[in-house]
């Protein structure tokens, strides 16, 4: 390999290990159209200093119908459900309650580590393409530390800005 191939890679991996992607929490697919199921990865890459984390707490926002998360060995999974604001239309169904926050605890995650967790649901159909949906997170670790991922942002303004964005999918076009 070339020296300049090795300053390459070096300068990549440093400017990826410096972006703040990588810093918070996120979703492993950013955009997905309305009217469509979706699978969620939040992508937890790191605890709270050099705590661990012993808890994922997600809300689900309006319009993400349908939730159901996948268990993580190790871990023990707990739902919160609650009326919808307004009722969906699903096939063979009519949906006015679902999921609302998903908790997984009892877990460990060493700040060193990487993890993620999952849930699948439906992106309402009604929901405006272009907007986007946030599902605020909040990382439970030892000695009472939190990262509280929950920052929304004011509409029409980015996230980029904020210190602790809550992860965000965009809304394309339905097919």
């Amino acid at each position: 390999m070339t020296n300049f191939t090795k300053s390459g890679l070096a300068a990549a991996w440093m400017a990826l290990a410096a972006s703040p992607v990588l810093a918070h929490v996120t979703l492993e697919t950013p955009q997905a159209p309305v009217g469509a199921n979706y699978k969620a990865v939040l992508r937890v890459p790191h605890g709270c200093g050099a705590l661990p984390t012993l808890r994922v707490r997600v809300r689900i926002p309006d319009g993400f119908i349908g939730v159901k998360p996948m268990p993580k060995p190790g871990w023990t999974l707990e739902t919160s459900r609650a009326p919808y604001a307004k009722a969906y239309e699903a096939p063979h169904v009519r949906l006015t309650e679902g999921v609302r926050e998903i908790a997984w605890s009892g877990g460990g995650l060493p700040s060193d580590w990487y993890d993620e967790f999952v849930f699948i649901g439906t992106i309402a159909a009604d929901l405006q393409p272009g907007t986007t949906l946030y599902f605020p997170t909040v990382q439970d670790c030892e000695s009472g530390a939190a990262e509280r991922w929950i920052e929304i942002p004011a509409e029409g303004a980015s996230a980029h800005g904020l210190k602790a964005p809550a992860p965000g999918l965009k809304l394309l076009p339905g097919k």
